[in-house]
């Protein structure tokens, strides 16, 4: 009887060995293979990884990256951004402009070209006329080789008066004339009143024009000493002299 339970008890304990080793043998690969790292593993939020690429097109925007928290890497170099207002100062468009002008340019009509016309770069003429009634015309013509402009009225003086006539101011027009190489510009004089109605009336055998710088008033430069008719003109009080017009119609209608 002895015999039987201690063989009996023996059958039984070999299979509990037997398992209690193979629990062993399995913790020991399970643990090998966590370290391996293939096995499953709960790191929590701080091993978490977010990527975020967002395009937005009506603001021409783009960003894109992978930000990580804890333990992991943020690239935040790979982000652009583009804005395509194509906004500007325009600054290089006005430099590159075909009709921008700068000083020194070959442009004759640019302001830093031109000088004022008078006695030194123009020939002056005078000329009565038989329509409208004692009236005069004035001609000047520019014979330098630079633009000119013909400011305000013309200066007129006969013999050695030392008044100059009235200015008719209506006929002031919207722009200084100029006048390239070659071009004319005109000036109309109202001798006498067509009625008689004017006072101290005379004959005059010289006359004097000028004329005037940029500002009224000023002087422009030589004056110019046309020859009169054979035998003078008659003039009288109201004598009176339009702004230079660019053309003959324009210096004769008042």
């Amino acid at each position: 009887m002895h015999t039987l339970r201690t063989a009996r008890t023996t059958r039984v304990a070999r299979p509990a060995r037997l398992l209690a080793a193979t629990g062993v043998a399995l913790a020991a690969l399970a643990l090998t293979a966590c370290d391996n790292g293939m096995g499953t593993r709960d790191e929590g939020l701080a091993g978490g990884s977010t990527s975020t690429s967002q395009t937005t097109g009506s603001s021409g925007t783009t960003t894109g990256g992978t930000t990580t928290t804890g333990g992991t890497t943020t690239d935040e170099a790979s982000s652009k951004t583009s804005t395509g207002t194509g906004t500007g100062t325009g600054t290089e468009a006005g430099k590159n402009s075909p009709n921008a002008q700068t000083a020194g340019s070959s442009d004759p009509f640019d302001p830093a070209n031109r000088v004022t016309c008078n006695g030194s770069n123009t020939t002056v003429t005078v000329q009565p006329v038989s329509r409208p009634l004692n009236h005069m015309l004035i001609t000047v013509k520019n014979t330098g080789s630079k633009v000119c402009d013909l400011y305000y009225n013309p200066t007129v003086r006969f013999d050695q008066a030392q008044w100059a006539p009235r200015v008719i101011e209506e006929s002031q027009p919207q722009a200084v004339v100029t006048l390239a190489p070659g071009e004319s510009g005109y000036a109309g004089v109202l001798l006498a009143s067509a009625d008689g109605s004017g006072e101290n009336g005379t004959t005059a055998k010289k006359v004097t024009i000028g004329f005037q710088g940029q500002e009224y008033g000023s002087n422009g430069g030589a004056a110019a000493a046309p020859v009169l008719p054979t035998g003078g003109v008659f003039y009288d009080s109201t004598l009176a002299v339009t702004y230079w017009q660019s053309t003959v119609e324009d210096a004769l209608m008042y």
